[in-house]
């Protein structure tokens, strides 16, 4: 087992085993307990009472955070030529069609998030077995195929995110950064945590969220009593 350093150690008593704290309590926590000298991000996992397994059980959506992610997301925008001008004003970071369905065919994925259009599908199916894996894939449930592609790289560049629970049963998500406010923090939280409340699928029995934590990159998890959210 590892040594804790000074910084470890300093702040290892200030989550207590096996206490669920209220959500604006570990907002405030896991401000405390992070002792990284770079800008850590902050994380949520719900562990759903879900069989992803099965399609009617799944749990997936988009939510737009109240203060951004605190990262800087790199933005492709896939779409005709009488779209770009809007894109590019949105703040795409790269924006065409065939020159970058090419670059990702040699292997290119140095982006966050990918936005086309529908019209434009058919050049990027094909490309399913790269950006699949990455999770880049555009998607329309989660507003990444849109007409509106202008519309949907503001939102994304302002904080929406999409999730979706895992074969585990789990969703994980980066909902801001430690030098946010324990406010934002708090937020942005309920926020996420609201969202996929609220799409709790019909046919799943029995407690729906099983378990929330809230973590920095490096700390240890701060146990959330689901009630102070609802």
């Amino acid at each position: 087992m590892s040594k804790l350093t000074k910084n470890q150690k300093s702040v290892a008593d200030k989550v207590e085993a096996g206490k669920a704290y209220s959500l604006k309590e570990a907002s405030e926590l896991v401000k405390e307990i992070t002792t990284t000298k770079f800008d850590a991000s902050v994380d949520i996992d719900m562990r759903l009472g879900v069989d992803p397994r099965k399609a009617n059980q799944m749990v997936r959506g988009v939510v737009s955070l109240p203060n951004g992610t605190g990262k800087v997301t790199r933005v492709l925008c896939l779409c005709t030529p009488d779209a770009e001008a809007a894109a590019k004003e949105a703040g795409a970071d790269y924006v065409g069609l065939d020159e970058y369905v090419e670059k990702i065919k040699g292997g290119w994925t140095d982006v966050d998030v990918i936005i086309t259009m529908p019209s434009c599908m058919g050049k990027i199916g094909p490309l399913g077995r790269i950006l699949g894996p990455r999770g880049l894939m555009p998607n329309p449930k989660s507003g990444t195929v849109t007409m509106d592609v202008a519309k949907a790289v503001k939102e994304v560049k302002q904080g929406k995110i999409d999730f979706k629970v895992d074969k585990t049963g789990i969703i994980h998500a980066s909902i801001g950064k430690v030098s946010f406010t324990p406010e934002q923090i708090y937020q942005n939280a309920k926020e996420f945590i609201s969202t996929v409340i609220k799409l709790k699928p019909s046919t799943a029995k029995g407690t729906y969220v099983k378990s929330i934590f809230m973590s920095s990159t490096m700390s240890k998890g701060v146990k959330i009593d689901p009630k102070s959210v609802e």
